[in-house]
């Protein structure tokens, strides 16, 4: 069931990850448009400023805005956004967005650093930012925790020499769906959102690799989702997402059509 959510979220403030660029970027700007305060977060103050400059030009953001620059694989500049984004008060609204698809290659020759840096970025990170702000969900008994995870979770085998991305997706949403269960009652809810084959600077950043790294197969599926035209775009997978935002559904897997099995970007 989707909810409309046109205004309704204006007076709270939202933390979006990975917000300087692709979905979460088109997710900032759709909560904006609701009147959200926002903190968006990634490691480019680049794109964080073309985000900005974005929401000015649209005339969006009506509410605040923080700008916080931090590699979210780094223990220690995580802690240091955590810091700044509770300084703003209290968050309502966590999309958790930013992730890594690397290392990809052969499974035997990723080091464990690599896989070690991958669930940094794509497990540890979602879990410290939902920590660092359910304290005050709870005490407000109001407050929504959303994932951004993959379809590679249903379907891992469709993304050979892809292990560590598969991997990291699965146990987000398994951490996502134990949350769930811990936050009912509550008034604070925690869901998965897979967001379908999206046109993002991750599928173009695998289509411009070796193939001889990555593996024939996995470059050639994802050059294939573009010749065919089978991706979409950000403002349309975070219009799914933010749909269903403001309703009361708690431990769901969303995807962008309902449909399940899609590959996000």
């Amino acid at each position: 069931m989707t909810v409309e959510v046109a205004g309704a979220f204006t007076g709270r403030t939202a933390l979006v990850t990975g917000a300087g660029r692709g979905i979460g970027r088109a997710v900032a700007l759709g909560l904006a448009d609701t009147g959200a305060d926002l903190i968006l977060l990634a490691r480019s103050a680049q794109q964080l400023q073309a985000t900005r400059t974005a929401l000015a030009e649209r005339g969006a953001g009506r509410g605040r805005v923080t700008v916080i620059v931090a590699d979210l694989g780094d223990q220690e500049q995580r802690a240091q956004a955590v810091a700044v984004a509770l300084a703003r008060g209290q968050v309502q609204i966590l999309v958790n967005n930013a992730a890594t698809v690397e290392p990809l290659g052969a499974t035997a020759e990723v080091p464990a650093s690599d896989l070690r840096w991958a669930f940094e970025v794509n497990v540890i990170a979602p879990v410290a930012l939902a920590t660092a702000v359910l304290p005050g969900m709870i005490d407000a008994g109001w407050g929504r925790i959303v994932n951004v995870s993959s379809g590679i979770v249903a379907h891992p085998e469709a993304m050979v020499r892809g292990n560590a991305y598969a991997a990291t997706k699965a146990a987000l949403e398994a951490h996502t769906l134990n949350l769930a269960a811990e936050l009912h009652g509550t008034g604070v809810t925690a869901n998965v959102y897979r967001p379908g084959r999206v046109d993002t600077a991750m599928q173009e950043w695998i289509r411009g690799q070796d193939p001889e790294r990555i593996g024939a197969d996995l470059h050639e599926r994802f050059t294939c989702f573009a010749t065919s035209d089978e991706l979409i775009t950000p403002e349309r997978t975070a219009a799914s997402l933010l749909a269903r935002l403001g309703g009361v559904q708690n431990g769901a897997v969303w995807d962008v059509d309902d449909t399940g099995g899609a590959m996000d970007g």
